[in-house]
């Protein structure tokens, strides 16, 4: 194997590569440092480099899970790494070490991946791009005058590059379907509490975040959520056990599948016309596909429901504050946060107890509404962004919270609502616009049902491929 060839495989396929023998884990994790290299100084994907323990693990001994020998990077924030920096992007706690793995990267780590540094991310984040003042911008493979998206705009990048084929990733308000679609990948949001965080996941209380990973691949993305989705000891929120392996579901035709779908927006706003015309398209392939597809809104008030999960959000963000000053031993000053940071804090302390209920109580009752959508449908299709990757800047860290916090609601107007309801939701890189940019369609599915995605997304993989498509930063 040459290693021109290495981002001709999947993780899949490296991980074949070294149990056949054909090349090592050494080798690959080589490859990968040449290429991360290469690009990062383009990129600013990578952010913290472990390239020497990289080396000394890979020529050890490794566990044969499914991704033996296979390269990884974790997300900068909220997954420790014992030795590790974790920044969350922000100037307040840039220089703590982590002093233990969390469960997820032990799961990782037993899955036979092997880490050699940290991904971008914008701070705490918040954002749905990744530009935060201490890391710096993250630009998007396909062109970095644009975004890579966020808050895991870093793993993306790096696996739109082809640094890596399949990288950490999380998912609070659209964290892996936002960069996943940015940069052309599979981006899965599980089921809430799918995949676990042990015992220090207190900032994951409300239930909105999730871990899981970007990949190139439907079938990465099912093998590494089938390496690490089990039940974890003392969890609160257990979710329901799933049927089979997700790699024996996306061996399995989707059947006939009831589709709704919708580019309705929060605001009422249209939609770039080139990502709704992707939409009609996407609608129209299912059609052919033989699902019974419909067009059909969530027909939620939007303004209540973020008005719910404002003072939801602002409560907890508040609140994991309190635990950071805890630990840091006293309070951030103000040019330590971000002006979209320092708001958010601020105006979360303000929050009373009864409000913050109050929020709860709403977000419960119109969850009861956009899950009630799924007794009639099977899988709800909209598109990822509302507008092209805008460029780097637009949403940048140092605008006034207001103006930034309007720009991120045109630009990234779907996302939110599932994160709410914990349900699953994928997006698949379906379509590219006029000037070589992707464009990625959303599918949502029952709660716990990442099964009937997965089958549907391998059905779409195989009509409507994706991988021959090659960014401008490559290899």
């Amino acid at each position: 194997m040459g290693f021109a060839e290495y981002a001709d495989y999947d993780g899949l396929g490296l991980a074949e590569l070294v149990t056949k023998g054909k090349v090592t884990p050494l080798e690959l994790i080589d490859a990968a440092i040449e290429r991360a290299e290469r690009h990062n100084p383009t990129l600013n994907a990578i952010v913290f480099e472990a390239y020497d323990e990289a080396r000394d693990v890979a020529k050890g001994k490794l566990p044969d899970g499914p991704f033996k020998g296979v390269p990884f990077l974790i997300k900068d924030l909220g997954s420790p790494v014992k030795g590790w920096r974790r920044s969350s992007g922000s100037r307040f706690v840039a220089n703590v070490v982590d002093d233990h793995d969390s469960t997820l990267v032990t799961r990782f780590r037993a899955a036979g991946t092997v880490l050699f540094g940290k991904t971008n991310t914008p701070e705490y984040g918040i954002t749905g791009t990744t530009e935060s003042r201490l890391l710096g911008p993250c630009r998007n493979p396909w062109d970095p005058n644009r975004i890579s998206g966020g808050s895991s705009g870093g793993a993306a990048s790096a696996v739109g590059a082809g640094i890596l084929p399949l990288a950490h990733a999380s998912d609070g308000l659209g964290s892996i379907r936002i960069p996943a679609a940015c940069c052309g990948l599979v981006g899965m949001k599980i089921t809430r509490d799918r995949n676990p965080q042990g015992p220090e996941d207190y900032d994951r209380a409300i239930g909105f975040s999730v871990d899981h990973v970007v990949s190139r691949t439907v079938r990465d993305s099912a093998a590494m959520l089938d390496a690490t989705g089990y039940p974890e000891p003392a969890s609160p929120y257990a979710p329901p056990p799933k049927a089979r392996p997700y790699m024996e579901e996306i061996t399995k035709s989707p059947g006939k599948l009831k589709i709704a779908w919708s580019g309705e927006t929060p605001n009422g706003k249209p939609i770039h016309p080139e990502i709704q015309a992707a939409l009609e398209r996407t609608a129209d392939a299912l059609a052919k596909l033989g699902h019974d597809v419909r067009p059909r809104g969530l027909g939620i008030d939007y303004r209540q429901l973020y008005r719910a999960q404002g003072a939801v959000s602002g409560s907890n963000f508040a609140a994991g504050m309190m635990r950071r000053i805890e630990k840091m031993g006293r309070e951030p000053e103000e040019h330590e946060l971000e002006p979209l940071t320092w708001a958010g804090f601020r105006n979360g302390q303000k929050l009373s107890g009864a409000q913050a209920m109050w929020g709860w109580q709403q977000l419960r009752l119109m969850n009861r509404q956009i899950l009630g959508v799924f007794e009639e449908v099977d899988v709800y299709l909209c598109p990822v962004l509302g507008q092209l990757q805008p460029e780097i800047g637009h949403l940048g860290p140092d605008q006034e919270a207001r103006e930034l916090n309007k720009r991120q609601g045109q630009v990234f107007p779907f996302t939110p609502p599932f994160n709410f309801t914990g349900q699953p939701s994928l997006s698949l890189p379906l379509w590219e616009s006029e000037n070589g940019l992707p464009i990625g369609m959303m599918f949502t599915g029952r709660y716990a049902d990442e099964a009937t995605l997965f089958r549907l997304a391998a059905q779409l993989e195989k009509e409507l491929p994706w991988t021959n498509r090659k960014p401008k930063v490559w290899n």
